[in-house]
């Protein structure tokens, strides 16, 4: 088993590949108070781009805490654990509401969750530009 810092954009071949089996994630925001605000999601991992997204509603509290970090996005970190195997990607969020990003990250979601969500007109992405990755795996 490796463990070691990621170059989000270049990662080595079993840190990809680990990102690529289907696994439930976690996302951490931070609140209005600073106190992290976990929750589990599906997370799609874009080394190219550099980019790490998660589908979400408008409403719900992990869009709100992004919005509230203001123009510069809120850092955040998304996590996935599988047995002893674990990896996590960190960045500054931010939401996107055009839809050619959104339809994006919903191909991908479905793509790496084998399911395709169902409509949501509130459906948002939260893109993270990622700034460091990291894992046991």
């Amino acid at each position: 088993m490796t463990s070691y810092t990621q170059d989000p954009g270049a990662p080595d071949p079993s840190f990809l590949s680990f990102w690529r089996e289907r696994h439930l994630c976690t996302l951490t925001t931070p609140r209005p108070d600073g106190s992290p605000h976990v929750v589990p999601v599906g997370v799609t991992y874009d080394p190219e781009a550099r980019l790490a997204r998660v589908i979400a509603s408008r409403t719900s509290a992990k869009v709100r805490h992004v919005l509230a970090a203001g123009e510069g996005g809120a850092a955040v970190a998304v996590c996935q654990v599988a047995g002893p195997r674990w990896a996590t990607l960190e960045g500054r969020a931010q939401v996107r509401t055009e839809p050619e990003r959104v339809a994006e990250a919903v191909r991908r979601y479905a793509e790496r969750y084998e399911r395709t969500p169902g409509p949501n007109p509130l459906r948002v992405v939260i893109e993270i530009s990622l700034t460091g990755a990291m894992g046991r795996f």
